[in-house]
């Protein structure tokens, strides 16, 4: 190719939206190392650190949410909204791409808008069951449509979908420890069924509580645990821990680094539903109990967890149910082998591999003038 690849990637505000992005610039710089990828984010959210850490530059806008509480505050959001679309358009007059990515996040609607309006081809990544706002709003806009999930024609134009699946963090994918090299790394024993508990990286307080509320249950199971209990409610947590006896099957962490070796030390996950994790479940087979938030737009992590649950691929537990009946769930069902066997291979049937790589080739080829 003659003219250097000049790409922009927009959207973020949750890992779930900037680990696909992430996995996409990557995957168009593995095809096209000379390319010039530059995000653009909103500023405040993780997407400002994130993204530079991976390597990237980042340009950040001024935007956010609209207050749904407070209706006055909104005249302020109204400006910074109005701001962002100035500087989108400054941002994308002096990078010049040649092609648009969005991810989902308040960044990505003036960003692609703004590319639309300049007749930069958009193409657009989908990684719930139920479509955000800003993407359903950008729709009408973009060449491409690319989701991971079926029934998406309810959102959006039937005719430029492509099923991709939710590119991942390849690293998850790379990881050469065995079982025992992965328990040993969390100071538990070979041997042992394992349960892997996160909540995110700052945390999920409901599932917390499911474990605080049955510590008797951790120690009497026979089973190890593996807890991020993250950052957000570690210090209590700990403060709580100290009033019970030292429990040697319980490893508790605020954050897991290494993700893929807590997987590969887990006979079975506990985990929010959020698009990217179950995503990463499918590619790696892992039998999960999914745990969807109340506390997210529409309700989107309960649909995300029932399109697994009707495949047999996946167990579901709603977040007011979780005190009373997850912990109990979870030592029953990772001692089940047969269950653990036919999650674990319905939820592998549901992966769709090299996501990010197909969706780079899209953009790709969207940058060199092919609609």
């Amino acid at each position: 190719m003659g003219e250097q690849l000049r790409i922009v990637i927009s959207g973020g505000g949750t890992g779930g939206h900037i680990f696909p992005a992430v996995s996409i610039a990557n995957a168009i710089k593995n095809r096209c190392p000379d390319a010039k990828i530059l995000f653009v984010g909103a500023l405040g959210r993780m997407e400002m650190q994130r993204v530079p850490a991976a390597g990237y530059e980042i340009k950040g806008l001024p935007i956010c949410g609209f207050d749904r509480k407070n209706m006055l505050k909104n005249v302020i959001v109204l400006y910074r909204i109005w701001k962002s679309q100035r500087m989108a358009r400054k941002i994308i007059k002096e990078f010049k791409p040649m092609a648009a990515v969005g991810v989902g996040g308040y960044a990505s609607g003036p960003t692609l808008n703004t590319c639309a309006k300049m007749g930069i081809p958009c193409l657009i990544q989908e990684q719930n069951s139920y479509a955000g706002v800003t993407n359903k709003l950008l729709a009408k806009k973009a060449e491409r449509i690319c989701v991971a999930y079926d029934g998406m024609e309810r959102f959006f134009p039937a005719d430029k979908i492509m099923k991709t699946g939710n590119p991942v963090r390849q690293a998850l994918l790379d990881t050469k420890m065995t079982n025992e090299d992965a328990l040993s790394s969390f100071g538990l024993k070979p041997g042992l069924r394992t349960v892997l508990i996160v909540g995110g990286s700052l945390g999920a307080r409901t599932i917390n509580e499911s474990v605080l509320e049955h510590l008797d249950l951790v120690e009497q199971s026979g089973v190890q645990f593996i807890w991020q209990t993250g950052k957000y409610y570690n210090a209590a947590i700990m403060e709580q821990l100290k009033g019970h006896k030292e429990i040697p099957t319980l490893k508790v962490t605020d954050f897991i680094s290494d993700m893929g070796a807590a997987y590969k030390a887990a006979d079975l996950v506990i985990s929010r539903a959020g698009a990217s994790s179950i995503s990463e479940f499918c590619l790696i087979g892992k039998p999960v109990i999914l745990v969807p938030s109340p506390n997210v737009a529409e309700d989107h992590q309960t649909k995300n967890a029932l399109a697994l649950v009707e495949k047999d691929a996946a167990l579901y537990v709603k977040d007011a149910d979780a005190p009373a009946q997850l912990l109990n769930l979870a030592v029953e069902t990772v001692k089940d082998d047969k269950a653990l066997t036919r999650l674990g291979g319905n939820i592998k049937k549901l992966a769709l591999p090299d996501s990010a790589d197909i969706i780079a080739q899209e953009v790709i080829k969207l940058a060199q003038g092919g609609r």
